[in-house]
């Protein structure tokens, strides 16, 4: 018995756990097809435009509330690292403000003073400056050379040798001006020299570029310098091409050595020799017109001047002359005393011949 009971479970079919349909070869190219002709249809007739939208719109809430910690947590972090940062950038101008404010009162009282003494020796400013606004249209690639070219030129009054500065110190020298462009070459390349001063104690050296990298070298002084690590270097102005006292370059780094009797000295440019996009062109300080023409009159006056009196005297001595020869002009005298009248009239023809 228990025999045909296998028996049967045996001839018994176990059931499909999934129903099988068509192929997957045949339902991926049936969806494969049908893909191709929805996008087809979309692109051309544009009728699931607004099935987008208003699936767009459905999924809007869930897209806010799976957003909502992260969003919370950046809103929670920019609090309180902009509240932070405000509070100390209101410390920070508060005690730049202190400064400026201290400093502003020692530069006019400096400028009272300076006008004081000017017009009590009536000294007059002798050198005019003139500036133009530029702005960097073009950086040269080569890295030996360190040029800039502005977009103003002959046109704009730009002359070569002018300088060129930055709200931070100067930048470099116009040597190439065209009718409406310049090159300008930076402090830093190895062909220009720029004379300088030392903040400090008032040496006066001459600064060179390095050319490659973006310092300053001040050659050929001797080891014993003093000049130290931290300072400022300004404008001499004894090249009549800087104005006095715009700041260059500070000093980074002093090396001395016994091989050598000079010191070597690297100094960081002050202006922003490759940061700025603008830059102020500064014409070379010239003579006031007032001034020459000042001193041109009082070299023409000196000579008149002078002459005046030798005028003035023969004048006097002339005229008791002509009076005397007026009161022997009616007695007429004989030819015996006209050799002593020659003198005479000799001295009298000499106030008509100046006239």
């Amino acid at each position: 018995m228990m025999r045909g009971i296998h028996q049967n479970f045996d001839q018994q079919q176990a059931p499909a756990f999934f129903a099988r349909g068509p192929s997957p070869l045949a339902r991926l190219t049936f969806f494969t097809a049908l893909s191709l002709a929805l996008m087809a249809t979309d692109s051309r007739l544009q009728y699931l435009a607004n099935v987008r939208e208003n699936l767009m719109t459905l999924l809007h809430p869930l897209q806010v509330i799976a957003n909502a910690p992260l969003q919370l947590y950046q809103n929670t972090d920019e609090y309180f690292s902009t509240h932070h940062y405000l509070l100390a950038e209101n410390t920070r101008l508060k005690k730049q403000a202190l400064m400026q404010g201290i400093a502003l009162q020692r530069l006019n009282l400096l400028n009272l003073e300076n006008a004081n003494l000017r017009s009590m020796l009536d000294a007059k400013q002798s050198l005019t400056e003139t500036s133009t606004l530029a702005e960097i249209i073009h950086v040269g690639r080569d890295s030996f050379t360190k040029k800039i070219i502005v977009n103003r030129g002959k046109n704009h009054h730009v002359v070569t040798g002018a300088a060129a500065v930055d709200a931070k110190g100067v930048v470099g020298q116009v040597t190439r001006t065209y009718p409406a462009s310049s090159e300008v070459t930076l402090i830093t390349d190895k062909s220009l020299a720029i004379p300088v001063q030392i903040e400090r104690n008032g040496l006066r050296a001459i600064a060179f570029g390095h050319g490659r990298d973006n310092m300053l070298d001040l050659p050929y002084l001797p080891a014993n310098v003093d000049i130290k690590r931290g300072d400022k270097l300004v404008t001499s102005g004894i090249d009549g091409v800087y104005p006095a006292g715009l700041a260059v370059a500070t000093v980074i780094e002093v090396k001395t050595t016994q091989d050598s009797p000079f010191a070597h000295i690297i100094c960081a440019p002050t202006g922003g020799v490759e940061n700025d996009r603008q830059v102020l062109l500064v014409s070379i300080p010239k003579i006031e017109l007032a001034t020459a023409i000042e001193a041109l009159n009082s070299e023409k006056a000196m000579p008149t001047t002078t002459a005046e009196p030798a005028t003035t005297n023969n004048a006097v001595h002339v005229n008791p002359s002509t009076q005397t020869t007026q009161a022997q002009k009616p007695a007429k005298p004989l030819s015996a005393e006209k050799p002593a009248q020659k003198p005479l009239a000799n001295v009298e023809s000499r106030p008509h011949a100046q006239q």
